[in-house]
């Protein structure tokens, strides 16, 4: 450390350092928390996690964070090499996945002997004391189980080598678990510890909603995680939206879950009653097959829906989705800013109900019955249908469950992150045809690029907040819907939300949804420069992640884009997906060596990871190798240390030239 001379410096700062003083009233007391933050940015940067687009495969979602993208199995291989055997190493893994259930599997299987439970214990605190050596004993102390701490903090600060007494004094402990019927749950907590310590960080870049049944247990148990942020998905946006009032967002999240035959995230995780829908339907639709409604249903969890199911889940998709065109068409009307007038298709629906009229073209209608439909007037709800709607939109607001996961998507997440050199965001950023930003318009103002990212954050935290202006509150209600199906919005960037023509229309080419200009301009290295520029972003190590789009690797395409400075993670955790792009997405793990992209291949169950050791299979990719071992002192929490250790040097100098005095303990 080079001595601070600038006495100047010192002066100007005099206000700050007295109040710093309170924390450090001695030499003694600053130089030792210089050495001690010297120290910690010198330690090897911590581990991040990136994960995009969950869609609600909780199962998946848990394993891949249980085993950090494949992170674990790589550092016991590293650990053990040859001398345990493959099975031997995947055994090891799946216990620090799973070690309640696999426990209890071993014990059943009376493979759970006090050899076992040594061995076991003895593997354990070597992979235990691996993952903890890039953190100061202090933060492991924090993550330490409050029963176990102090005799885990023993084992861990050892030396691998022990000898003679010290052997003996290690070896007495695990003998003494053991003896005293603790192993099972020490070995439970040793595993848990692993998993929190192997991973500091976790990003997810969103789209947490939707088609998979377990978007409420994901939510869960990111309400328990540490060290952890959210970029909102156009997905999260809907929810969050029908959480708030939006109509249009309650019957888009109610149609979408109809169509996956997913009701367990609606009725088990968030108790919306869908009764009064469901009342409705059987009554309005009684006499329609309701055909083109049948949900889509995945060969896994097809058996979880006998025939009758099926037949009343149509009825409602097909209820909830005239009620969401109507109610779109409300919004369109009402707010002519969005200049999406030509999007409320119902009003091109001809009288005698059999064809559509859809951007100066006439088509024949998939389906021609439309009981509730009055052409005269094609956005009125029946006064059934408004109901309907009222009392759905009551049962999301007064959900317990989804305004706690709201308020953790508020507190943890945002438009955009920019973190360690990275900046995030869901799925794009508009852009004109030459590769300037797009304004687009938010309430009565244009805003383009970061700036427009930071008033849609506002405008979503308005929504929520009782204290705002009725007007400008109801304004940001309604602009969930244009996030959701706009086309400058950043979180869609099309020229249009097809469903209406998915649903109805048979002839494909109305079904096209055409990308925005930055899906297409994404791959220039001079691009994303300039957006990491206006985003002030630095460093040499620089890079924008997105999800939101699929990648099709089983076409050849690559998710690494623009000569590296661009990742697309779109996890593909969701069954639907797993056709179109041949793969289970992508996840990416940051380490203090460079980053890895992990390839997967779908995971099968959690019962069957448990019973024989699977793991979901993955390919790593090399993205970008540092050059060196990355410290703390490269992070953004290192530029944070570095300040408090210029402010304490400075506190140090104003002690010494007395123009601040100590207060002897």
């Amino acid at each position: 450390m080079k001595p601070l001379s600038n006495i100047r410096s010192v002066q100007d700062d005099l206000r700050y350092l007295q109040l710093l003083a309170r924390d450090f009233p001695s030499i003694a007391a600053v130089t030792s928390e210089i050495i001690n933050l010297e120290a910690i940015l010198h330690l090897p940067k911590p581990t991040e996690h990136f994960l995009a687009d969950l869609h609600g495969e909780d199962e998946a979602f848990h394993h891949v964070l249980r085993n950090a993208s494949g992170n674990i199995k790589r550092k016991v291989k590293e650990l053990f090499g040859d001398s345990k055997t493959d099975e031997e190493r995947r055994q090891i893994c799946t216990l620090i996945y799973y070690p309640e259930q696999k426990l209890d599997l071993l014990q059943t299987e009376g493979a759970a002997t006090p050899e076992f439970y040594q061995k076991t214990l003895i593997d354990l605190i070597k992979i235990c004391r691996e993952v903890s050596s890039k953190y100061t004993r202090s933060k492991v102390r924090k993550a330490l189980p409050e029963e176990y701490a102090y005799i885990i903090e023993e084992l861990l600060h050892e030396t691998a080598d022990l000898c003679g007494d010290k052997q003996k004094y290690v070896d007495i402990i695990v003998q003494t678990i053991i003896g005293t019927k603790r192993a099972k749950h020490f070995i439970v907590e040793l595993c848990h510890l692993i998993q929190r310590l192997q991973v500091d960080g976790l990003h997810i870049l969103g789209d947490i909603f939707d088609r998979g049944p377990g978007a409420h247990l994901i939510l869960d148990t990111l309400c328990h995680r540490h060290n952890f942020d959210i970029v909102w998905g156009n997905h999260d946006i809907n929810w969050m939206g029908a959480a708030a009032g939006n109509a249009c967002c309650v019957a888009n999240a109610i149609r979408l879950s109809l169509r996956y035959a997913n009701m367990q995230t609606l009725e088990e995780g968030y108790a919306i009653n869908l009764m009064p829908l469901a009342r409705f339907a059987m009554e309005t639709y009684r006499d329609d097959d309701c055909r083109l409604f049948e949900p889509h249903i995945d060969s896994c969890r097809q058996s979880l829906h006998d025939e009758q199911d099926i037949r009343l889940m149509a009825q409602m998709h097909k209820a909830i989705t005239v009620i969401q065109m109507k109610l779109e068409g409300q919004l369109y009307a009402a707010h002519p800013e969005w200049g999406m007038q030509d999007r409320g298709l119902l009003a091109g629906i001809s009288p005698d109900r059999r064809h559509v009229a859809v951007d100066g073209a006439l088509y024949a209608l998939k389906d021609t019955y439309w009981p509730t439909l009055d052409t005269t007037s094609p956005f009125a709800l029946t006064p059934e249908e408004q109901i309907v709607i009222d009392r759905l939109k009551h049962s999301f607001r007064i959900s317990q469950r989804l305004r706690r996961h709201i308020r953790l998507l508020l507190s943890n997440g945002g438009m955009y992150g920019i973190y360690n050199g990275n900046l995030l965001f869901h799925a794009s950023l508009p852009m004109n045809e030459d590769g300037t930003e797009k304004t687009v318009c938010v309430g009565n103002e244009r805003f383009c690029g970061r700036e427009l990212l930071d008033k849609i954050d506002q405008s979503v935290r308005t929504a929520f907040d009782e204290g705002s202006d009725d007007e400008e509150r109801q304004s940001a209600i309604d602009y969930f819907w244009y996030l959701w199906a706009g086309p400058d919005s950043p979180l869609l960037d099309k020229s249009k939300m097809a469903t209406f023509e998915r649903y109805f229309i048979a002839d494909e080419k109305t079904h096209r949804e055409e990308k925005g200009w930055y899906f297409k301009l994404r791959n220039r290295p001079e691009v994303c420069d300039m957006i990491l520029d206006r985003f002030g972003v630095k460093g040499h190590h620089r890079h924008i992640i997105n999800g939101h789009v699929p990648v099709r690797a089983a076409a050849g395409e690559n998710p690494i884009k623009a000569d590296g400075r661009l990742m697309v993670i779109d996890g593909g955790f969701a069954r639907a997906y797993h056709k179109t792009t041949g793969i289970a997405g992508y996840t990416l793990i940051y380490h203090s060596r460079g980053f890895q992209l992990v390839q997967h291949e779908p995971f099968t169950s959690t019962e069957e990871a448990i019973h024989l050791g699977t793991d979901i299979r993955s390919t790593t990719q090399i993205v970008e190798m540092t050059g060196g071992r990355e410290t703390v002192a490269n992070t953004d929490i290192g530029k944070k240390l570095r300040e408090q250790v210029i402010n304490l040097e400075k506190l140090l100098l104003a002690y010494r030239k007395g123009l601040i005095k100590e207060k002897k303990a």
